[in-house]
């Protein structure tokens, strides 16, 4: 595992910042649609949708490189576990919930790399972006044009972490392990350039505004933004 540098790369701060900001103000929109009566295109319309997944996968990427600064994978993975059964809890109790969303899948992935970064290591780093692409879209292709339908209560629940969700599952937030595992992986790759130096000078100088210290936050905002929002608009719909 790389050191990590003495100081923190403000634009991946700034990235992020941004990706959990977008992340935020999507499920306002949600909000206004769903509470207040809002045009449904405020929440779901084509450019939208596209910018849900590319911001999504952008914070989940930046996870994956976050990761490679880090020899406490288990034991983050481990707290974002705990974390995201608590935001589970949280939105059932709002009849929003989320059953498998960004903090599941980041809890997960962070857990695999603690324990099996030795083995993703192997793979030669020139041949690694190549392969961890075509699992991105040959798991994408599979889990939307294959059909696995299951009775079995319990594999059920399986397959729908897996991605491939089940009649009657239904997540207000779902980013299941495949592909989006592999963005995280993905993201290991390009950490190990990014922590060895090997970007331009530019790339660990440049200090983006405001974005950065939301960034250093976006555990907290991404745990506190829905309840929040979902209050605040309730309030505005009782007035």
């Amino acid at each position: 595992m790389n050191e990590a540098p003495k100081k923190r790369i403000e634009l991946i701060d700034g990235l992020r910042g941004l990706a959990v900001t977008l992340m935020v103000i999507h499920h306002l929109l949600y909000n206004l649609v769903e509470f207040l009566g809002a045009p449904s295109w405020f929440f779901s319309n084509p450019v939208f949708d596209f910018l849900h997944y590319v911001f999504a996968g952008l914070f989940i990427l930046l996870s994956g490189i976050s990761s490679r600064f880090s020899r406490g994978n288990v034991e983050r993975g481990a707290i974002a576990i705990v974390l995201s059964v608590l935001i589970t809890y949280v939105t059932y109790r709002m009849e929003m919930p989320i059953w498998f969303g960004v903090l599941h899948l980041l809890g997960l992935s962070m857990l695999l790399v603690g324990l099996t970064q030795r083995l993703w290591d192997l793979i030669p780093k020139k041949a690694a972006p190549v392969i961890y692409i075509m699992l991105i879209i040959l798991s994408a292709l599979a889990t939307a044009r294959v059909d696995l339908i299951s009775e079995n209560v319990w594999l059920r629940d399986v397959l729908s972490i897996l991605g491939w969700p089940q009649p009657g599952f239904g997540s207000y937030d779902y980013f299941p392990i495949f592909p989006w595992i592999f963005v995280f992986l993905l993201g290991t790759w390009v950490g190990i350039y990014i922590a060895d130096r090997r970007l331009p000078g530019w790339f660990y100088e440049v200090k983006p505004p405001v974005f950065p210290k939301i960034g250093r936050k976006a555990l907290l905002i991404y745990i506190l933004h829905q309840p929040v929002l979902y209050a605040i608009v309730l309030l505005i719909a009782n007035i």
